[in-house]
């Protein structure tokens, strides 16, 4: 399901990509909350034109802003990073995955992390791990 993409892409592009996800994945998870923009807008401390420009992607918006905006809707950095990640890698992902189960993917993530690591220090040590 996921696919490699755009290998050629500059990192500014990646930017703009990751900005534009994280602003619909703000957007979708405020509509869920049934918060209005303005709600939201005045619980970051911003305006309700910049939100409208942090939901559109705008380039201009700065990713403290959009993750200003995850952290009041109650949604973690994962939901911006894995993002990111995968963009980085030239890697798509599906917007509605990230939209249905942030958790599962933030925790999948982590065992894929907490299993490398645990392989390298076997190795390093030279025995294995029991867990």
């Amino acid at each position: 399901m996921l696919t490699r993409t755009n290998a050629g892409r500059t990192d500014p592009a990646q930017l703009d990509e990751i900005k534009t996800l994280s602003g619909r994945l703000i957007e979708e998870r405020r509509k869920r909350l049934r918060m209005t923009q303005g709600q939201l807008a005045l619980k970051v401390g911003v305006g309700v034109r910049w939100l409208r420009e942090i939901e559109a992607g705008n380039p201009k918006s700065t990713m403290e802003n959009h993750m200003r905006c995850a952290f009041a809707l109650g949604m973690s950095a994962s939901n911006l990073f894995v993002p990111a990640l995968f963009s980085e890698n030239n890697i798509a992902i599906p917007f509605d995955m990230l939209v249905e189960d942030p958790a599962g993917i933030k925790s999948r993530c982590l065992e894929c992390i907490a299993d490398y690591c645990m392989e390298a220090l076997s190795v390093r040590l030279g025995r294995p791990i029991v867990r």
